[in-house]
Protein backbone atom coordinates (compact mmCIF):
# COMPACT_ATOMS: atom_id res chain seq x y z
CA UNK A 1 0.00 0.00 0.00
CA UNK A 2 1.24 3.59 -0.57
CA UNK A 3 -0.47 5.98 1.92
CA UNK A 4 0.18 9.86 1.21
CA UNK A 5 0.22 12.54 3.89
CA UNK A 6 -0.33 15.80 3.00
CA UNK A 7 1.05 18.30 5.79
CA UNK A 8 3.45 17.50 8.71
CA UNK A 9 3.47 18.81 12.32
CA UNK A 10 0.47 16.59 14.68
CA UNK A 11 -2.37 15.19 12.83
CA UNK A 12 -0.02 13.97 9.56
CA UNK A 13 3.27 13.21 11.22
CA UNK A 14 1.28 11.36 14.11
CA UNK A 15 -0.83 9.42 11.33
CA UNK A 16 2.46 8.50 9.53
CA UNK A 17 4.08 7.78 13.03
CA UNK A 18 1.59 5.06 13.32
CA UNK A 19 1.28 3.76 10.29
CA UNK A 20 4.78 2.79 10.46
CA UNK A 21 4.38 1.03 13.46
CA UNK A 22 1.18 -1.04 12.15
CA UNK A 23 2.85 -1.89 8.77
CA UNK A 24 6.45 -2.03 8.06
CA UNK A 25 6.17 -2.59 4.39
CA UNK A 26 4.03 0.39 3.73
CA UNK A 27 5.60 2.63 1.12
CA UNK A 28 4.45 5.78 3.52
CA UNK A 29 5.27 9.41 1.86
CA UNK A 30 4.47 13.07 3.95
CA UNK A 31 3.97 15.74 1.68
CA UNK A 32 4.69 19.43 3.26
CA UNK A 33 4.81 22.32 1.54
CA UNK A 34 6.97 23.92 4.35
CA UNK A 35 10.79 23.97 5.27
CA UNK A 36 10.16 22.11 8.64
CA UNK A 37 7.76 18.88 8.67
CA UNK A 38 7.66 18.26 12.62
CA UNK A 39 8.38 21.59 14.47
CA UNK A 40 6.84 22.74 18.01
CA UNK A 41 4.53 25.84 16.49
CA UNK A 42 3.51 25.91 20.47
CA UNK A 43 6.63 26.82 21.43
CA UNK A 44 7.17 29.56 19.15
CA UNK A 45 5.88 32.55 21.21
CA UNK A 46 8.93 31.35 23.85
CA UNK A 47 11.51 31.64 21.18
CA UNK A 48 10.67 34.93 20.60
CA UNK A 49 10.42 36.38 23.92
CA UNK A 50 13.96 35.05 24.47
CA UNK A 51 12.92 31.88 26.81
CA UNK A 52 13.92 29.48 24.59
CA UNK A 53 17.19 30.26 23.45
CA UNK A 54 17.95 28.08 20.28
CA UNK A 55 15.69 28.06 17.47
CA UNK A 56 16.62 24.66 16.57
CA UNK A 57 15.06 23.16 19.31
CA UNK A 58 11.86 23.63 18.20
CA UNK A 59 12.27 21.33 15.44
CA UNK A 60 12.01 17.99 16.59
CA UNK A 61 12.57 15.85 13.53
CA UNK A 62 14.19 16.27 10.30
CA UNK A 63 13.50 14.21 7.03
CA UNK A 64 16.66 12.55 7.33
CA UNK A 65 15.74 11.55 11.24
CA UNK A 66 12.12 10.49 9.96
CA UNK A 67 13.47 8.34 7.56
CA UNK A 68 15.99 6.86 10.16
CA UNK A 69 13.51 6.16 12.64
CA UNK A 70 10.67 4.77 10.88
CA UNK A 71 11.50 4.85 7.33
CA UNK A 72 9.37 7.46 6.31
CA UNK A 73 9.62 9.26 3.29
CA UNK A 74 9.46 12.81 4.29
CA UNK A 75 9.54 15.85 0.96
CA UNK A 76 9.72 19.48 2.76
CA UNK A 77 8.55 22.13 0.00
CA UNK A 78 6.53 20.14 -2.27
CA UNK A 79 3.36 22.00 -2.78
CA UNK A 80 -0.23 20.13 -3.52
CA UNK A 81 -1.61 22.01 -6.57
CA UNK A 82 -3.88 19.49 -8.21
CA UNK A 83 -5.57 16.62 -7.58
CA UNK A 84 -7.25 13.88 -9.54
CA UNK A 85 -9.08 11.64 -6.96
CA UNK A 86 -10.27 9.41 -10.07
CA UNK A 87 -7.25 8.83 -11.07
CA UNK A 88 -5.95 8.57 -7.89
CA UNK A 89 -2.90 11.37 -8.34
CA UNK A 90 -1.58 14.21 -7.09
CA UNK A 91 0.00 17.50 -8.81
CA UNK A 92 3.16 18.72 -7.08
CA UNK A 93 5.15 21.62 -7.15
CA UNK A 94 8.65 20.76 -5.88
CA UNK A 95 11.97 22.56 -5.57
CA UNK A 96 12.93 20.17 -8.83
CA UNK A 97 9.50 21.06 -10.86
CA UNK A 98 6.66 19.73 -10.84
CA UNK A 99 5.67 15.82 -10.48
CA UNK A 100 2.97 13.47 -10.46
CA UNK A 101 2.38 11.32 -7.41
CA UNK A 102 0.06 8.38 -7.03
CA UNK A 103 -1.37 6.66 -3.58
CA UNK A 104 -3.80 4.23 -2.73
CA UNK A 105 -4.88 5.70 0.58
CA UNK A 106 -4.36 9.48 1.06
CA UNK A 107 -4.54 11.43 4.34
CA UNK A 108 -5.12 15.26 3.99
CA UNK A 109 -3.47 17.30 7.15
CA UNK A 110 -3.08 20.62 5.72
CA UNK A 111 -3.57 22.64 8.23
CA UNK A 112 -4.39 26.32 8.19
CA UNK A 113 -2.55 29.61 7.38
CA UNK A 114 -3.16 33.04 10.05
CA UNK A 115 -5.75 34.95 8.77
CA UNK A 116 -4.82 39.06 7.34
CA UNK A 117 -8.11 40.94 8.00
CA UNK A 118 -9.33 42.91 5.46
CA UNK A 119 -7.63 46.23 6.95
CA UNK A 120 -6.39 48.90 4.27
CA UNK A 121 -2.48 49.18 4.01
CA UNK A 122 -2.07 45.59 5.96
CA UNK A 123 -1.64 43.53 3.02
CA UNK A 124 0.12 46.29 1.25
CA UNK A 125 2.43 47.39 4.27
CA UNK A 126 3.43 43.39 4.44
CA UNK A 127 4.15 42.55 0.80
CA UNK A 128 6.17 46.09 0.47
CA UNK A 129 8.15 44.34 3.13
CA UNK A 130 7.68 45.95 6.44
CA UNK A 131 7.56 44.97 9.41
CA UNK A 132 4.12 42.71 9.53
CA UNK A 133 4.56 39.05 10.76
CA UNK A 134 1.95 36.01 11.71
CA UNK A 135 3.21 33.75 14.07
CA UNK A 136 2.80 30.69 12.14
CA UNK A 137 5.77 28.93 11.13
CA UNK A 138 9.96 29.01 12.47
CA UNK A 139 10.92 31.45 9.77
CA UNK A 140 7.70 33.97 11.96
CA UNK A 141 9.63 33.33 14.73
CA UNK A 142 12.78 34.20 13.70
CA UNK A 143 11.87 36.98 12.22
CA UNK A 144 9.77 37.93 15.02
CA UNK A 145 12.65 37.80 17.37
CA UNK A 146 15.40 39.74 15.05
CA UNK A 147 12.74 42.53 14.88
CA UNK A 148 11.92 42.54 18.86
CA UNK A 149 15.74 42.65 19.72
CA UNK A 150 16.08 45.55 17.98
CA UNK A 151 13.44 47.19 20.33
CA UNK A 152 10.91 49.97 20.02
CA UNK A 153 6.85 49.57 20.22
CA UNK A 154 4.67 46.58 18.84
CA UNK A 155 1.39 46.24 17.53
CA UNK A 156 -0.30 42.97 17.86
CA UNK A 157 -3.63 42.97 16.09
CA UNK A 158 -6.05 39.87 17.78
CA UNK A 159 -5.84 39.31 21.83
CA UNK A 160 -6.61 35.41 20.87
CA UNK A 161 -4.55 32.99 22.71
CA UNK A 162 -1.24 32.99 20.06
CA UNK A 163 -1.90 37.18 20.05
CA UNK A 164 -1.52 37.29 23.95
CA UNK A 165 1.32 34.70 24.13
CA UNK A 166 3.40 37.04 20.97
CA UNK A 167 1.99 40.25 23.30
CA UNK A 168 3.77 38.77 26.25
CA UNK A 169 7.11 37.53 24.64
CA UNK A 170 7.17 41.62 23.04
CA UNK A 171 6.89 43.02 25.99
CA UNK A 172 9.72 40.82 27.98
CA UNK A 173 11.88 42.07 25.39
CA UNK A 174 11.43 45.22 26.30
CA UNK A 175 9.10 46.52 23.43
CA UNK A 176 6.09 48.87 24.19
CA UNK A 177 3.51 46.48 23.41
CA UNK A 178 -0.28 46.92 22.17
CA UNK A 179 -3.02 44.19 21.61
CA UNK A 180 -6.19 45.54 19.40
CA UNK A 181 -8.85 42.63 19.85
CA UNK A 182 -12.56 43.38 18.39
CA UNK A 183 -14.50 41.50 21.06
CA UNK A 184 -15.06 43.21 24.20
CA UNK A 185 -12.40 41.94 25.91
CA UNK A 186 -8.94 39.70 25.34
CA UNK A 187 -9.04 35.48 25.16
CA UNK A 188 -12.59 35.57 23.66
CA UNK A 189 -13.41 32.36 24.44
CA UNK A 190 -12.79 32.89 28.52
CA UNK A 191 -15.95 34.29 30.33
CA UNK A 192 -16.09 37.76 31.23
CA UNK A 193 -14.88 37.29 34.71
CA UNK A 194 -11.78 35.72 33.51
CA UNK A 195 -10.58 37.89 31.17
CA UNK A 196 -10.78 40.75 33.54
CA UNK A 197 -8.12 39.33 35.43
CA UNK A 198 -6.26 37.95 32.48
CA UNK A 199 -6.36 41.77 31.06
CA UNK A 200 -5.31 43.18 34.26
CA UNK A 201 -2.31 41.20 34.75
CA UNK A 202 -1.20 41.53 31.35
CA UNK A 203 -1.17 45.40 32.04
CA UNK A 204 0.70 44.69 34.87
CA UNK A 205 3.09 43.64 32.38
CA UNK A 206 3.15 46.76 30.39
CA UNK A 207 0.84 45.67 27.77
CA UNK A 208 -1.55 48.23 26.61
CA UNK A 209 -5.15 46.49 25.99
CA UNK A 210 -7.27 48.05 23.48
CA UNK A 211 -10.58 45.78 23.76
CA UNK A 212 -13.70 46.66 21.28
CA UNK A 213 -11.61 47.90 19.17
CA UNK A 214 -10.61 47.23 15.77
CA UNK A 215 -7.69 48.60 13.33
CA UNK A 216 -9.16 50.21 10.64
CA UNK A 217 -5.83 51.80 8.73
CA UNK A 218 -1.85 50.85 8.31
CA UNK A 219 0.09 53.67 6.88
CA UNK A 220 3.91 54.36 7.03
CA UNK A 221 4.33 57.24 9.22
CA UNK A 222 6.24 58.99 6.54
CA UNK A 223 5.12 58.58 3.64
CA UNK A 224 7.46 55.81 2.36
CA UNK A 225 8.58 52.10 3.11
CA UNK A 226 11.53 52.70 4.85
CA UNK A 227 9.67 54.56 7.86
CA UNK A 228 7.91 52.88 10.53
CA UNK A 229 4.37 52.30 10.56
CA UNK A 230 0.99 54.01 12.00
CA UNK A 231 -1.99 51.77 12.83
CA UNK A 232 -5.19 53.66 13.18
CA UNK A 233 -7.60 52.72 15.09
CA UNK A 234 -11.56 52.61 15.49
CA UNK A 235 -11.75 54.21 18.58
CA UNK A 236 -9.57 57.47 17.05
CA UNK A 237 -6.53 56.47 18.93
CA UNK A 238 -3.48 56.02 16.50
CA UNK A 239 -0.79 53.56 17.69
CA UNK A 240 2.92 54.17 16.45
CA UNK A 241 4.10 50.74 15.56
CA UNK A 242 7.83 48.99 14.66
CA UNK A 243 6.74 45.76 14.28
CA UNK A 244 3.40 44.47 13.58
CA UNK A 245 1.87 41.47 14.87
CA UNK A 246 -1.26 39.70 13.40
CA UNK A 247 -2.86 37.05 14.99
CA UNK A 248 -6.50 37.28 13.75
CA UNK A 249 -7.56 33.90 13.35
CA UNK A 250 -6.57 31.12 11.04
CA UNK A 251 -8.35 29.61 7.52
CA UNK A 252 -8.26 26.30 6.49
CA UNK A 253 -5.63 25.59 3.43
CA UNK A 254 -8.02 23.23 1.62
CA UNK A 255 -9.00 24.97 -2.12
CA UNK A 256 -6.79 22.54 -3.74
CA UNK A 257 -8.81 19.95 -2.44
CA UNK A 258 -12.61 21.08 -2.12
CA UNK A 259 -11.99 22.73 -5.99
CA UNK A 260 -11.63 18.75 -6.83
CA UNK A 261 -14.24 17.67 -4.91
CA UNK A 262 -13.33 17.05 -1.34
CA UNK A 263 -17.20 18.04 0.73
CA UNK A 264 -16.18 21.48 2.84
CA UNK A 265 -17.83 23.68 5.02
CA UNK A 266 -16.59 26.99 5.46
CA UNK A 267 -13.52 25.84 4.30
CA UNK A 268 -13.22 23.20 6.61
CA UNK A 269 -13.20 19.79 5.67
CA UNK A 270 -16.42 17.66 6.43
CA UNK A 271 -15.36 14.26 7.74
CA UNK A 272 -17.07 11.24 9.62
CA UNK A 273 -16.05 9.14 12.72
CA UNK A 274 -13.10 8.09 11.34
CA UNK A 275 -11.40 10.51 9.49
CA UNK A 276 -13.07 9.50 6.53
CA UNK A 277 -14.45 12.66 3.76
CA UNK A 278 -16.91 12.41 0.76
CA UNK A 279 -14.10 10.84 -1.48
CA UNK A 280 -13.35 6.91 -1.15
CA UNK A 281 -9.90 6.05 0.06
CA UNK A 282 -9.14 9.98 1.23
CA UNK A 283 -9.01 11.09 5.15
CA UNK A 284 -8.69 14.50 6.28
CA UNK A 285 -7.16 15.46 10.21
CA UNK A 286 -6.39 18.21 12.32
CA UNK A 287 -6.85 21.92 12.59
CA UNK A 288 -8.45 22.10 8.19
CA UNK A 289 -11.16 19.34 9.32
CA UNK A 290 -14.86 20.26 11.10
CA UNK A 291 -15.02 18.91 14.37
CA UNK A 292 -18.00 18.64 16.55
CA UNK A 293 -17.92 20.34 20.03
CA UNK A 294 -18.21 17.79 22.52
CA UNK A 295 -21.00 19.46 24.62
CA UNK A 296 -23.35 21.57 22.11
CA UNK A 297 -22.64 19.24 19.43
CA UNK A 298 -21.88 22.50 16.94
CA UNK A 299 -19.64 21.94 14.60
CA UNK A 300 -16.67 24.04 13.98
CA UNK A 301 -12.59 23.96 14.13
CA UNK A 302 -10.71 23.17 16.39
CA UNK A 303 -7.03 24.37 15.97
CA UNK A 304 -5.49 22.18 18.95
CA UNK A 305 -2.49 20.06 18.82
CA UNK A 306 -4.02 17.75 20.88
CA UNK A 307 -6.63 16.35 19.13
CA UNK A 308 -4.74 16.98 15.68
CA UNK A 309 -2.40 14.16 17.22
CA UNK A 310 -5.14 12.06 18.52
CA UNK A 311 -7.37 11.97 14.94
CA UNK A 312 -3.73 10.96 13.21
CA UNK A 313 -3.31 8.00 14.94
CA UNK A 314 -7.38 6.98 15.30
CA UNK A 315 -7.32 7.46 11.51
CA UNK A 316 -4.06 5.68 10.78
CA UNK A 317 -5.32 2.70 12.97
CA UNK A 318 -9.18 3.00 10.70
CA UNK A 319 -6.77 2.39 7.53
CA UNK A 320 -4.34 -0.21 8.87
CA UNK A 321 -6.51 -2.91 11.02
CA UNK A 322 -10.03 -1.70 9.87
CA UNK A 323 -12.97 -1.53 11.03
CA UNK A 324 -14.89 -4.87 11.94
CA UNK A 325 -17.31 -6.76 14.80
CA UNK A 326 -14.10 -8.27 16.01
CA UNK A 327 -11.95 -5.70 15.76
CA UNK A 328 -13.93 -2.09 16.00
CA UNK A 329 -12.43 0.97 15.19
CA UNK A 330 -12.11 3.79 17.77
CA UNK A 331 -13.83 6.96 16.56
CA UNK A 332 -12.25 10.34 16.55
CA UNK A 333 -13.73 11.59 19.84
CA UNK A 334 -15.28 14.84 19.60
CA UNK A 335 -12.75 18.15 21.39
CA UNK A 336 -14.00 19.59 24.67
CA UNK A 337 -11.90 22.32 23.56
CA UNK A 338 -9.35 22.14 26.22
CA UNK A 339 -6.70 24.81 26.51
CA UNK A 340 -4.41 26.46 28.70
CA UNK A 341 -2.38 29.83 27.99
CA UNK A 342 0.13 31.83 30.39
CA UNK A 343 -0.42 35.67 31.13
CA UNK A 344 2.56 36.68 33.68
CA UNK A 345 1.85 35.21 36.45
CA UNK A 346 -1.16 33.99 35.46
CA UNK A 347 -2.70 30.57 33.92
CA UNK A 348 -5.96 30.89 32.34
CA UNK A 349 -7.80 27.11 31.54
CA UNK A 350 -10.33 25.98 29.96
CA UNK A 351 -12.79 23.09 29.25
CA UNK A 352 -16.16 22.55 27.34
CA UNK A 353 -18.39 24.93 26.76
CA UNK A 354 -18.31 28.56 27.73
CA UNK A 355 -21.82 30.66 28.29
CA UNK A 356 -21.93 32.19 24.60
CA UNK A 357 -21.76 28.31 23.23
CA UNK A 358 -24.51 27.10 26.18
CA UNK A 359 -26.90 29.88 24.84
CA UNK A 360 -26.25 29.06 21.34
CA UNK A 361 -26.98 25.93 21.62
CA UNK A 362 -29.69 26.54 23.75
CA UNK A 363 -29.37 24.63 26.77
CA UNK A 364 -30.21 25.43 29.93
CA UNK A 365 -27.57 25.56 33.05
CA UNK A 366 -26.51 27.36 35.94
CA UNK A 367 -23.53 28.72 36.40
CA UNK A 368 -21.28 28.44 39.89
CA UNK A 369 -18.14 30.74 40.98
CA UNK A 370 -15.75 29.90 43.53
CA UNK A 371 -12.21 31.33 44.38
CA UNK A 372 -10.98 28.25 47.08
CA UNK A 373 -6.78 28.24 47.46
CA UNK A 374 -4.64 25.91 45.28
CA UNK A 375 -3.51 23.83 48.89
CA UNK A 376 -3.94 24.60 52.30
CA UNK A 377 -4.57 28.11 53.55
CA UNK A 378 -1.85 27.50 56.59
CA UNK A 379 0.64 26.52 54.39
CA UNK A 380 2.74 29.67 52.87
CA UNK A 381 1.74 30.37 49.30
CA UNK A 382 -1.93 29.48 49.16
CA UNK A 383 -3.18 31.62 46.21
CA UNK A 384 -7.04 31.40 45.36
CA UNK A 385 -8.15 29.91 42.05
CA UNK A 386 -10.66 32.02 40.23
CA UNK A 387 -13.14 29.06 39.09
CA UNK A 388 -16.41 28.76 37.10
CA UNK A 389 -18.07 25.79 36.28
CA UNK A 390 -21.09 25.67 34.06
CA UNK A 391 -23.61 22.25 34.82
CA UNK A 392 -26.85 21.41 33.10
CA UNK A 393 -30.26 21.73 34.64
CA UNK A 394 -31.93 20.10 35.47
CA UNK A 395 -29.63 16.94 35.60
CA UNK A 396 -26.42 18.63 36.67
CA UNK A 397 -24.08 16.81 33.75
CA UNK A 398 -20.86 18.98 33.30
CA UNK A 399 -20.89 21.34 30.63
CA UNK A 400 -17.59 23.57 30.82
CA UNK A 401 -15.04 25.06 33.08
CA UNK A 402 -12.66 27.84 33.44
CA UNK A 403 -9.96 28.62 35.79
CA UNK A 404 -7.37 31.72 36.44
CA UNK A 405 -4.80 31.36 39.06
CA UNK A 406 -1.32 31.81 39.62
CA UNK A 407 -0.81 27.86 40.69
CA UNK A 408 -3.13 25.20 40.03
CA UNK A 409 -5.48 26.12 37.25
CA UNK A 410 -3.78 23.23 35.13
CA UNK A 411 -4.49 20.59 37.37
CA UNK A 412 -8.39 21.70 38.51
CA UNK A 413 -9.54 22.26 34.41
CA UNK A 414 -7.82 18.61 33.46
CA UNK A 415 -9.86 16.96 36.16
CA UNK A 416 -12.48 18.88 35.22
CA UNK A 417 -12.12 18.03 31.27
CA UNK A 418 -11.75 14.17 32.51
CA UNK A 419 -14.93 14.28 34.25
CA UNK A 420 -16.47 16.16 31.14
CA UNK A 421 -15.81 13.16 29.15
CA UNK A 422 -16.61 10.53 31.53
CA UNK A 423 -20.45 12.66 31.23
CA UNK A 424 -19.98 13.20 34.96
CA UNK A 425 -22.44 15.50 37.16
CA UNK A 426 -21.29 18.06 39.20
CA UNK A 427 -22.67 15.63 41.88
CA UNK A 428 -20.12 13.92 41.31
CA UNK A 429 -17.51 15.75 41.61
CA UNK A 430 -17.70 15.63 45.58
CA UNK A 431 -17.01 11.60 45.35
CA UNK A 432 -13.49 12.44 43.42
CA UNK A 433 -10.99 10.99 45.91
CA UNK A 434 -7.68 13.71 44.55
CA UNK A 435 -4.51 13.42 45.96
CA UNK A 436 -4.40 16.20 49.53
CA UNK A 437 -1.11 16.90 51.23
CA UNK A 438 -0.67 20.66 52.57
CA UNK A 439 1.62 21.98 49.90
CA UNK A 440 -0.43 20.96 46.93
CA UNK A 441 -4.29 21.13 48.10
CA UNK A 442 -6.76 20.79 50.57
CA UNK A 443 -8.76 17.78 52.29
CA UNK A 444 -11.89 19.17 50.43
CA UNK A 445 -10.13 19.87 46.87
CA UNK A 446 -11.14 22.93 45.01
CA UNK A 447 -13.12 20.46 42.45
CA UNK A 448 -14.66 18.83 45.52
CA UNK A 449 -16.09 21.95 46.67
CA UNK A 450 -17.36 22.73 43.17
CA UNK A 451 -19.32 19.78 43.79
CA UNK A 452 -20.61 20.67 46.75
CA UNK A 453 -22.07 23.83 45.37
CA UNK A 454 -23.43 22.24 42.40
CA UNK A 455 -25.31 19.89 44.45
CA UNK A 456 -26.56 22.38 46.81
CA UNK A 457 -28.00 24.33 43.49
CA UNK A 458 -29.41 21.49 42.32
CA UNK A 459 -31.26 20.54 44.74
CA UNK A 460 -32.63 23.69 45.82
CA UNK A 461 -30.90 24.27 48.79
CA UNK A 462 -28.47 27.61 47.35
CA UNK A 463 -30.51 29.58 44.91
CA UNK A 464 -27.94 32.27 43.08
CA UNK A 465 -27.93 35.87 41.93
CA UNK A 466 -25.07 36.51 39.57
CA UNK A 467 -23.34 39.84 39.11
CA UNK A 468 -25.19 41.00 36.11
CA UNK A 469 -28.59 41.15 38.35
CA UNK A 470 -27.19 43.54 41.28
CA UNK A 471 -27.58 46.67 39.77
CA UNK A 472 -31.34 46.27 38.98
CA UNK A 473 -32.78 44.73 42.52
CA UNK A 474 -35.27 46.44 42.69
CA UNK A 475 -37.36 48.08 45.53
CA UNK A 476 -38.68 44.76 47.39
CA UNK A 477 -35.21 43.20 47.66
CA UNK A 478 -32.12 44.31 50.03
CA UNK A 479 -28.10 43.65 50.32
CA UNK A 480 -27.05 41.40 53.23
CA UNK A 481 -23.40 42.04 53.12
CA UNK A 482 -21.72 39.45 56.17
CA UNK A 483 -18.31 40.74 55.88
CA UNK A 484 -16.43 42.29 58.54
CA UNK A 485 -17.08 45.97 58.92
CA UNK A 486 -13.32 46.58 57.69
CA UNK A 487 -13.93 44.75 54.89
CA UNK A 488 -17.57 46.58 54.12
CA UNK A 489 -15.63 49.46 54.95
CA UNK A 490 -13.63 49.07 51.60
CA UNK A 491 -15.93 48.96 49.03
CA UNK A 492 -19.89 47.72 49.15
CA UNK A 493 -23.11 47.84 47.10
CA UNK A 494 -25.31 51.10 47.80
CA UNK A 495 -27.61 50.70 50.72
CA UNK A 496 -26.20 47.36 51.81
CA UNK A 497 -26.40 46.21 55.15
CA UNK A 498 -23.62 45.41 57.11
CA UNK A 499 -23.81 42.53 59.77
CA UNK A 500 -21.18 40.41 59.86
CA UNK A 501 -21.65 36.48 59.55
CA UNK A 502 -20.85 35.84 63.47
CA UNK A 503 -23.34 38.15 64.46
CA UNK A 504 -26.25 37.42 62.46
CA UNK A 505 -27.76 35.23 64.39
CA UNK A 506 -28.04 37.66 67.42
CA UNK A 507 -28.88 40.09 65.13
CA UNK A 508 -31.53 39.33 63.38
CA UNK A 509 -34.54 40.93 65.20
CA UNK A 510 -32.20 44.27 63.58
CA UNK A 511 -32.49 42.68 60.35
CA UNK A 512 -36.38 42.34 60.76
CA UNK A 513 -36.55 46.47 61.36
CA UNK A 514 -34.83 46.90 58.85
CA UNK A 515 -35.98 44.42 56.00
CA UNK A 516 -39.69 43.53 57.33
CA UNK A 517 -40.75 40.76 59.92
CA UNK A 518 -40.48 36.94 57.54
CA UNK A 519 -43.67 36.29 55.62
CA UNK A 520 -45.00 39.32 56.09
CA UNK A 521 -46.79 41.90 53.33
CA UNK A 522 -43.74 44.32 52.26
CA UNK A 523 -41.06 41.87 53.66
CA UNK A 524 -37.79 42.27 51.62
CA UNK A 525 -36.18 39.69 49.68
CA UNK A 526 -32.10 39.06 50.86
CA UNK A 527 -29.05 39.34 48.44
CA UNK A 528 -26.40 37.79 50.52
CA UNK A 529 -22.59 38.39 49.69
CA UNK A 530 -19.23 38.37 51.44
CA UNK A 531 -16.44 38.02 49.47
CA UNK A 532 -15.91 34.53 47.90
CA UNK A 533 -19.38 32.97 49.22
CA UNK A 534 -18.20 31.05 52.10
CA UNK A 535 -19.37 32.87 54.55
CA UNK A 536 -22.64 34.37 52.38
CA UNK A 537 -23.68 29.98 52.11
CA UNK A 538 -23.31 30.28 56.06
CA UNK A 539 -25.69 33.52 56.02
CA UNK A 540 -27.88 32.73 53.38
CA UNK A 541 -28.92 29.60 55.11
CA UNK A 542 -29.55 31.37 58.78
CA UNK A 543 -32.02 34.08 56.94
CA UNK A 544 -33.28 31.51 55.00
CA UNK A 545 -34.71 29.30 57.80
CA UNK A 546 -35.59 32.55 59.72
CA UNK A 547 -38.40 32.59 56.93
CA UNK A 548 -37.13 35.20 54.65
CA UNK A 549 -36.78 34.87 51.01
CA UNK A 550 -33.49 35.31 48.90
CA UNK A 551 -30.46 34.31 46.95
CA UNK A 552 -26.61 34.18 47.14
CA UNK A 553 -24.47 36.34 44.75
CA UNK A 554 -22.41 34.15 43.00
CA UNK A 555 -18.73 34.57 44.20
CA UNK A 556 -19.04 37.52 46.03
CA UNK A 557 -17.38 40.58 45.83
CA UNK A 558 -14.75 38.56 44.38
CA UNK A 559 -17.12 38.09 41.41
CA UNK A 560 -17.91 41.26 41.47
CA UNK A 561 -14.63 42.94 40.78
CA UNK A 562 -13.74 40.80 37.90
CA UNK A 563 -17.06 40.84 36.06
CA UNK A 564 -17.10 44.80 36.43
CA UNK A 565 -13.64 44.94 35.81
CA UNK A 566 -12.51 48.97 35.90
CA UNK A 567 -16.51 49.95 36.12
CA UNK A 568 -16.58 48.84 39.59
CA UNK A 569 -15.89 52.02 41.16
CA UNK A 570 -18.89 53.13 39.96
CA UNK A 571 -20.58 50.64 41.34
CA UNK A 572 -19.57 50.51 44.50
CA UNK A 573 -19.98 53.12 47.42
CA UNK A 574 -16.86 53.95 50.12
Amino acid sequence: MRLVIVGGVAGGMSCAARARRLDENADIIVLDQGKYVSFANCGLPYYVGGEIEDAGSLLLHTPDSLRGWLNLDVRTEYRVSAVDYAAHELTVETPNGTEIIGYDVLVLSPGGEAALPPVPGLAEARDAGAAVHTLRTVDDARALRALAESGGAAVVIGGGFIGMEAAEALANQGLETHVVETAEHILPPLEREMATLATDEAERLGIKVHAATGAQQVEYRAGNTESPLNVRLSNGETLEADLVVVSAGVKPLTSVFTEAGVAAERGAIIIDEHGRTNIENVYAVGDATLSRNAVTGVPGVVALAGPANRAGRLVADHIFRGNTADNPARPIPASEGTAIVRIGDLAAAMTGANRAQLDAAGVTYKTIHLHPNQHAGYFPGAKPIHLIIHFETPGGRLLGAQAIAEDGADKRIDVLATAIRAGMSVRDLIDLDLSYSPPYGNAKDAINMAGLVGSNVLDGVLELMYPEQVTDLGEDWAVLDVRSEREFGLGHLPDAINIPHTELRERLPELAELVGEPGTPGAKKLAVMCAVGVRAWIAYQVVRQAGWDGRMISGGINTLYEWYGPQIADLLEI
